[in-house]
């Protein structure tokens, strides 16, 4: 039986929460993301040397590339037919590496996943960046136009509720598995590509291959700019978080990756 998601969901990033608050967070909230954040930074910081001095696991593993590869159905090529129409060639690159990037370390971790769902969150998560307007978290317009290609292929509605808040959820810091497996990779597989967290797990051949597939060009001036501006028009919610608190365009600069 198909039922909808708690309207009532207080976790932070969930698609009720960002359409209850508008993305913006209360001052209990924002001390909670700061304890996550200084978590992230500390685990950041260990796989970054580790990376360095080539001790990371990563080195030692190995995935075929043809298990990576999307999924093919109804979902996703409509997903990807929206993405293409809304989102610029280097957010468009970003969003199929984070599939690949996700996916993978699904796979590292034995973490069961839906893939038509992972990919459909991942080419559609950072659709509300371009051209956003009013005052609300971005990923509000990301997640109504998931739900426009979710009603349009006849998603069921605990596959919508699923996909939506995996996309409202997926720049929070901190989301565990505990936030169910879509949810958790989009946001591991996004946090891979913009600032390089988690990176030393994955293969390099696993980090080239998607690189050659969909080149990084122009992605960190294009990004960095992106949330600036996302942080300026949500003064309360979670981007002005990241820049205040994260250093969020500095760590996209020093991210692993040569553009």
């Amino acid at each position: 039986m198909n039922h909808h998601v708690d309207t009532d969901d207080t976790r932070i990033g969930t698609a009720p929460w960002v359409q209850r608050t508008s993305g913006r967070l209360t001052a209990a909230e924002r001390r909670a993301l700061l304890r996550r954040l200084a978590l992230t930074h500390v685990q950041n910081a260990v796989g970054r040397l580790r990376l360095a001095v080539g001790l990371h696991p990563g080195r030692n593993a190995h995935l075929p590339p043809a298990l990576l590869a999307p999924p093919s159905s109804v979902l996703t090529r409509a997903s990807e037919e929206c993405a293409r129409r809304v989102l610029s060639g280097p957010l468009l690159n970003h969003s199929y590496r984070t599939y690949v990037y996700g996916r993978a370390l699904g796979e590292l971790e034995s973490t069961e996943v839906d893939t038509e769902l992972l990919f459909a969150g991942a080419l559609l998560h950072d659709t509300g960046l371009v051209n956003p307007t009013g005052t609300a978290d971005f990923t509000l317009t990301s997640a109504r136009l998931a739900r426009q290609v979710a009603e349009q292929v006849g998603l069921s509605t605990d596959a919508t509720d699923t996909l939506m808040t995996a996309i409202t959820m997926h720049y929070t810091p901190g989301v565990t598995a505990d936030a169910g497996p879509v949810a958790y990779l989009l946001a591991a597989g996004a946090a891979v590509d913009v600032v390089g967290l988690r990176s030393w797990e994955l293969p390099p051949a696993t980090i080239a291959e998607v690189v050659r597939a969909h080149p990084r060009a122009d992605f960190k001036p294009v990004f960095t700019e992106a949330f600036r501006q996302e942080a300026a028009r949500v003064p309360e919610g979670r981007a002005r978080v990241l820049q205040r608190y994260g250093a969020f365009a500095a760590a996209i600069k020093f991210a692993p990756f040569k553009e």
